[in-house]
């Protein structure tokens, strides 16, 4: 059996938990809207068509914010389709994923269901064929109280109160020659600074998030972000960070690995952002929106370019297994660990494209397996970040070099009388005892420690199996003279709470 420690203590702190680390996305993108989270007719759906059996599942994933409409999808956008009445709006064809937009949800909808599912929005514009002046209306429509023409048509739509968003995405992925407007990075980051300021001249209580690279492997990646941050580093508040993982053939190891490459690809965009406002001189430091991340098995789909065009085609619906479900709890543990810098974070996405959340057209809907590590992070893993002291056995990766088998991090609990302990065993064989230091932490002595593992790495929830993959109850941990031992299950994803006697 596989050996590992680690000493949790409170003087060691990472930074606070931003809770809209754990927040979420919804684009217009294949099923995610129509029939995922919004279907008239539907047996559980509301007055507004939204589905009721969506929105339970959603409220337990406790999402605090929800980024929306896209995405490519708000590359070509215009918000202003997706308001009035629905009879009137006209149906076009979203070029970014080949499809056909009703735009029987708009702005107004989504902030409805978005209420309902108790999140914020963050809400993107399109700067791709729009821009400043697109951008800065949007908020006035949005967020001004009244007696202007936009604030006046909100009105007029149903919201006589402004919406209040605060987070504003500035485009999405400009980097990348895919996107509908793809701009060099100067020539982005010089409209991203004067529709930032326009939109600020409006709401100045707004924060704005610049696009970064689209992921790591980008030829540009470093330089995007340095030119771009260069022009508009004094107008914006966050800068965005986009990664999505899968294995490779038969590379599982180096897939359990795909934190380490978060890791790396954070401490770079923090790096250059750093430089950036060292050289400007610069008075406040960037932090980072982690505003798209997942596994997204991308060598499975056909390509934009070869999708026919049709109105809400089940596009890009992978189905998760329980090692997926371990990697994803392994990029929540990445994020925590940067709690510092990294205060938003959206797993692309919330319904059934790439998602925790599945659902039949008139059918149920159910959990995948990567739900559970997010359920259960969100729900515990607020506080404040502890660092603690690891010793682990590791293994070479082809992806990644040598890595260590066990990746952890520790929350302190707001309360300071409780600690939740998240822990991945990337061994695909052995179980892993872990011996765990608290003797900084006297008033702990019991808890308990849930897992995502299985006999079968490859299980999957479905329809018919909705509750195959779910956390598992374990022994409870029993601390003795500051001390506790745990068996981490091989190929694991690990909650273990620790609590006081009362």
């Amino acid at each position: 059996m596989l050996s590992a420690s680690l000493i949790v203590d409170p003087a060691f702190r990472v930074g606070a938990v931003d809770p809209r680390i754990y927040g979420s996305f919804v684009e217009h993108l294949g099923r995610c809207v129509y029939t995922g989270i919004y279907e008239p007719g539907h047996p559980t759906a509301d007055a507004d068509g939204f589905r009721q059996d969506v929105l339970e599942l959603v409220r337990g994933l406790d999402v605090p914010i929800v980024r929306y409409p896209g995405g490519n999808f708000v590359s070509a956008y215009n918000w202003e389709d997706g308001v009035g009445p629905a009879a009137d709006r006209p149906t076009r064809i979203d070029l970014a994923w080949r499809s056909i937009e009703t735009n029987q949800v708009g702005v107004d909808e989504f902030q409805r269901w978005a209420g309902r599912a108790g999140a914020e929005t963050m809400m993107a514009v399109n700067l791709g064929t729009r821009g400043i002046d697109e951008a800065r209306a949007f908020v006035e429509y949005c967020n001004h109280p009244s007696g202007t023409a936009w604030s006046d048509r909100r009105r007029a739509n149903g919201a006589s109160d402004p919406y209040g968003i605060k987070v504003w995405c500035l485009g999405n992925e400009m980097d990348g020659p895919w996107q509908i407007g793809h701009k060099t990075a100067f020539d982005y980051g010089r409209l991203a600074a004067e529709a930032g300021k326009a939109m600020r001249l409006v709401d100045p209580d707004i924060e704005l998030v610049v696009s970064g690279s689209s992921h790591s492997r980008m030829p540009t990646f470093g330089t995007w972000e340095r030119v771009t941050l260069t022009e508009a580093y004094d107008v914006v508040d966050h800068i965005s960070m986009h990664g999505y993982y899968q294995q490779h053939g038969d590379d599982r190891d180096s897939f359990l690995a795909s934190a380490v490459d978060t890791d790396r690809f954070i401490d770079a965009v923090v790096a250059t952002a750093d430089h950036v406002r060292a050289v400007g001189r610069h008075s406040k430091r960037l932090t980072i929106a982690f505003d798209e991340w997942n596994v997204w098995y991308q060598s499975r789909f056909a390509g934009q370019e070869n999708l026919p065009i049709a109105e809400a085609p089940a596009l890009i619906e992978d189905v998760y297994s329980v090692t997926d479900a371990v990697v994803v709890g392994n990029l929540l543990i990445s994020l925590l660990r940067h709690a510092d810098r990294v205060k938003i974070g959206c797993q692309a996405q919330l319904v059934n494209v790439i998602a925790p959340i599945m659902t039949a057209k008139g059918g149920p809907a159910w959990r995948q397996s990567i739900y559970h590590p997010y359920a259960l992070t969100s729900r515990h893993g607020r506080g404040t970040v502890l660092r603690p002291e690891a010793k682990s056995p590791s293994h070479e990766t082809a992806a990644h070099g040598e890595v260590p088998l066990l990746d952890a991090v520790a929350v302190l609990q707001d309360d300071d009388r409780s600690v939740a302990l998240f822990a991945v065993n990337r061994d695909q064989h052995e179980p892993m005892t872990l011996d765990v230091d608290v003797r900084s932490l006297p008033h702990l002595v019991t808890g308990e420690h849930l897992a995502i593992a299985d006999d079968d790495p490859d299980a999957v929830n479905d329809r018919d199996h909705p509750d195959r993959v779910a956390p598992r109850r374990l022994a409870a941990p029993k601390v003795d003279g500051g001390r506790l031992q745990l068996v981490l299950p091989p190929l694991s994803w690990n909650l273990i709470r620790l609590t006081t006697r009362d």
